[in-house]
């Protein structure tokens, strides 16, 4: 057995009400899955109300939890319109609530305080400040990025008083979860909004920027941001005694046998110990579904350890090769048994496959022969992708719904001329019920023990079996077969409803919660028409700082440390706002890095720009400076800015996926300072994996910082569009194709109530201060409209420009 096992629980996902039944039924303490609202598996089946419903209450019944995601971004129309699937929610009992929206949570804990709360992966949660402030505002539980291994997890531990929980097998994002917007930016899809396309499954080409010429030509068209599946069983142990309280199944939109198989193994594991996990055991993992396995970053896996290069789907086992063709036949050499029902797949050329069902059984060492196929060749490969008898043997476990039962006791009290008493125990409670009709002397047929012992005993469809029965029967009693059953039924029932009641919750009373959710929603609503229109520019490093004209600004972001106090001094001379910009990734050595830096300058800045809720929480409890709150933290309603002000937030860079009607929306409730970004390449995707390692063959980002491949480089997709790639340290941002501009819409932004319009540059080396005095003097009306179309038709032919989601938003 592994070590800590009762102190942890095993966690299924769950897509569908027979998934329900694989987890429970296989062992699952607990299962997480979504309703048809609001949740990040929009294209899972999910569940509707009665079905939720449904799912609470046969989960109870066997002592597993529901925990229901709701981890999306909410506008604020949504943000209102969810009070009452909350209520719906913790009205049938279900225990935990997984968000990702800080406004979502903010309106749970003051409308339904006792509603368990627990932190989404989609909050980017990878550091202990991060998770302390999670802590204190009153969550249970925080589920870590999946980037930080166990000895990142032991030291989160030791130093914080919350529930932590971390994925331990299935689908990785490779992208920080809650900081990606390629789907979103390409296609309109967000994965925040739980409508991802997986734009990283699709293939790319390492290019030159400059030239777009092929680097790595072994990498190109490969699969280069698609990650293997975790798998973690073989060290499930030291994931155990790492402090995670919850391990975490993904696959809400797999098949139900694939939830029970997984299920059970990872039950097995931790029950008897990872010594009793067996060379089969492993076999079926790899069969049931696999992109070829790692053990993910939490086992410190890295590059082609963690990439999936060759394909971005489920490859299955591989099962021989192809050792002639003629034209009827194709002729394979067994690797491994074959069934009839077995899928089976072929590779045709590079990133082809066809697949087939088998209509042919063969044995391993045997050859078999099927009906040709046209463009397989000979030597090709050949995978089994189904296993028809392990999928059958999968369903058995859970197709009777039944394998999961509790002991009960029963005393039955039947005594002539009193009424028929039944008592039912289980190990929490005891339930009492009696007949309406009292017990009669028998004329004819008396009742016997054998009798009453086979309706009592008819339990088929509970989840219970006895363990003892007592039958104190007075000899020559009568009381009609109908009653008996009844009388058991009846019994039943109310322990039924013992049981399935978790949570003990009251009743939530109608006018209180009317009255909370009408103060909560209550807004200033305060004229923001007085506000000037400001301008903001944020610089990576010290060379776009010396080509900008300080005098044309009001704020400056500064993501560097190069001669930083000189380039301070300048700021303050000219009367502007100096703030220091910070990652949407940190880690611990980074906070404390940040934090040593801010006890130097902190009197000479006015304050600091956060885009991770870690950042937030040191920044805030350390030092007296102005906090600004950018894209990171994902501020797509007015009720996130509102908590984030709460939290010493007071002006905040908004969520680059929401439309001008939804920033108008927020801006108007607000009194924060709000910035949004009018230039710059949008970060697409914030990844601890390295595409250059994949070349490179670098087992670590230990000397990232040294690597001549840290900028100048990027993916080229499908359709030619080059995705410029930066390494920072041991994190990858991905950034996209062309920039965002809309300085022809600056007067519409500024006039939805915006404070602050942001320039931001990033890798540019060229046209920094012609862009921004571009901005400057659209902004003061002396860009006049010829010169502002030859502006952009420049940056049209150069570079290429999207005006983002302004004007399209997201689905």
């Amino acid at each position: 057995m592994v070590k800590n096992n009762s102190y942890v629980e095993l966690l299924s996902p769950v897509g569908n009400i027979e998934a329900l039944y694989a987890a429970v039924q296989n062992g699952a303490d607990a299962v997480y899955l979504g309703g048809k609202l609001f949740n990040a598996r929009q294209y899972a089946s999910n569940f509707g109300m009665e079905d939720l419903k449904t799912a609470v209450e046969y989960a109870h019944l066997r002592g597993v939890r529901v925990y229901v995601t709701v981890n999306i971004l909410f506008s604020d129309k949504e943000i209102e319109e969810a009070v009452d699937y909350i209520k719906y929610l913790y009205e049938i009992d279900v225990d935990g609530l997984i968000v990702q929206d800080l406004g979502l949570s903010y309106l749970i804990k003051n409308v339904f305080p006792q509603f368990e709360l627990h932190g989404s992966t989609q909050m980017t949660i990878n550091n202990l400040q991060g998770v302390l402030f999670l802590e204190q505002m009153g969550f249970k539980r925080v589920v870590l990025a999946r980037e930080l291994s166990i000895n990142e997890i032991k030291y989160i531990k030791e130093r914080s008083n919350i529930e932590l929980e971390g994925f331990i097998h299935g689908a990785l994002c490779v992208c920080y979860s809650g900081q990606c917007l390629m789907s979103s930016i390409i296609g309109g899809r967000s994965g925040n909004r739980g409508t991802c396309a997986q734009p990283c499954r699709m293939p790319y080409t390492l290019v030159d920027i400059e030239n777009e010429r092929t680097v790595f030509e072994k990498l190109e068209g490969k699969y280069i941001l698609s990650p293997k599946d975790l798998n973690t069983i073989e060290d499930i142990d030291k994931i155990v005694d790492s402090g995670l309280k919850s391990l975490k199944i993904e696959g809400r939109m797999k098949k139900p046998e694939y939830v029970a198989l997984v299920v059970s193994k990872y039950r097995k594991a931790l029950d008897r110990g990872i010594d009793e996990i067996t060379k089969e055991d492993k076999k079926e993992l790899l069969e049931i579904f696999n992109r070829g396995f790692t053990g993910g970053y939490i086992l410190e896996n890295f590059g082609r350890e963690f990439i999936s290069l060759d394909r971005p789907n489920n490859r299955g086992v591989y099962l021989g090769k192809v050792v002639k063709v003629d034209p009827k036949y194709i002729y394979i050499n067994l690797e491994d048994d074959l069934n009839i029902g077995d899928g089976i797949e072929f590779t045709k050329g590079k990133n082809e496959y066809v697949g087939i069902m088998s209509n042919i059984s063969g044995e391993k060492g045997s050859t078999i022969k099927i009906d040709n196929l046209k463009g397989i060749k000979n030597n090709s490969l050949v995978y089994k992708t189904s296993n028809r008898e392990l999928l059958e043997k999968t369903r058995e476990t859970f197709e009777e719904n039944q394998n999961i039962k509790y002991p009960i006791s029963m005393d039955v009290y039947i005594y002539i001329n009193k009424k028929a008493v039944l008592i039912i125990k289980d190990e929490n409670y005891t339930i009492s019920v009696e007949s309406e009709e009292l017990v009669e002397k028998a004329q004819r047929v008396s009742l016997i023990e054998e009798r009453v012992r086979n309706q009592l005993e008819k339990l088929s469809d509970e989840p219970y079996y006895i363990d003892n029965l007592n039958i104190y029967l007075e000899e020559g009693s009568f009381l009609p077969i109908s009653s008996l059953n009844k009388l058991r039924r009846q019994g039943i029932d109310l322990l039924n409803e013992k049981r399935k009641n978790f949570n003990h919750r009251a009743k939530i009373d109608e006018s209180i919660l009317e009255e909370r959710v009408q103060e909560f929603f209550r807004f200033k609503n305060e004229s923001r028409d007085d506000l000037n229109k400001k301008l903001s520019v944020k610089v990576s490093k010290i060379e776009q700082f010396e080509k900008l004209d300080l005098n044309k600004l009001d704020r400056i972001y500064l993501g560097f440390d190069d001669d930083l106090e000189n380039c301070l001094n300048e700021i303050k001379k000219r009367g502007k706002e100096a703030y220091i910009y910070t990652d949407k990734i940190l880690n611990e050595d980074e906070l404390k890095k940040l934090n040593g830096k801010l006890e130097q300058i902190y009197k000479e800045v006015d304050g600091i720009s956060v885009s991770n809720l870690g950042t937030l929480n040191l920044v805030k409890n350390n030092f007296e400076l102005n906090i600004h709150g950018d894209i990171g933290l994902n501020v797509y309603n007015s009720i996130t800015a509102r908590a984030l002000n709460e939290n010493r937030v007071n002006s905040i860079t908004l969520s680059p996926e929401l439309t001008l009607q939804q920033i108008k929306e927020i801006c108007k409730k607000g009194e924060n300072i709000y910035e949004t970004i009018g230039y710059g390449y949008l970060p697409l995707m914030v990844t601890k994996h390295c595409p250059i390692s994949l070349a490179k063959g670098c087992q670590n980002n230990k000397n990232c910082k040294y690597c001549k491949y840290r900028t100048g480089y990027g993916l080229k997709d499908r359709l030619g569009k080059v995705f410029p790639i930066v390494r920072n340290e041991s994190i990858t941002t991905i950034y996209n194709s062309v920039p965002l501009m809309v300085i022809e819409e600056l007067n519409n932004i500024y006039d939805s109530g915006v404070n602050m319009i942001r320039i931001d540059y990033t890798f540019e080396e060229d046209d920094i201060y012609s862009i921004q005095e571009a901005f400057y003097e659209y902004i003061h009306g002396n860009l006049n409209e010829r010169d502002l179309e030859m502006f952009l038709d420049f940056h049209r032919k150069n570079t290429g420009l999207t005006r983002g989601h302004y004007f399209r938003g997201v689905l």
